[in-house]
């Protein structure tokens, strides 16, 4: 049930996140700065709620690290004649490092210690 009720809240966060890119894509500024907020309280949100997971929780650490810099990038976008890209980057490389800690590090560990 709990899974269940979980897996909603991600498919909406989806929503949400894709409602936010259309903002952007669209150049509708309002629309797209409101929606950067229930995007990223959403993506932590479901981060935490799924801590007890390790691959839950590295990947949604990935999403909130990829939200925040397609954020920056757009407000960069909307307001700073796009110098804000370089900023946007740093996050995005967060989000692979989180991945790459979960992939390279910890699952293996966890298939080791499971055999």
């Amino acid at each position: 049930m709990i899974e269940t009720k979980l897996r909603e809240y991600e498919n909406f966060h989806i929503v949400l996140w894709l409602l936010k890119d259309t903002c952007w894509m669209m150049e509708w500024k309002l629309g797209g700065m409101i929606m950067i907020v229930p995007t990223i309280l959403a993506a932590f949100h479901i981060t935490w709620l799924g801590r007890k997971n390790t691959a839950n929780l590295f990947h949604n650490l990935a999403i909130c690290s990829w939200i925040c810099g397609n954020a920056i990038w757009m407000i960069g976008e909307f307001f700073f004649n796009d110098s804000f890209r370089p900023f946007s980057k740093v996050f995005f490389s967060i989000g692979f490092v989180f991945l790459a800690v979960y992939y390279v590090g910890v699952l293996p560990k966890q298939k080791r210690s499971r055999q």
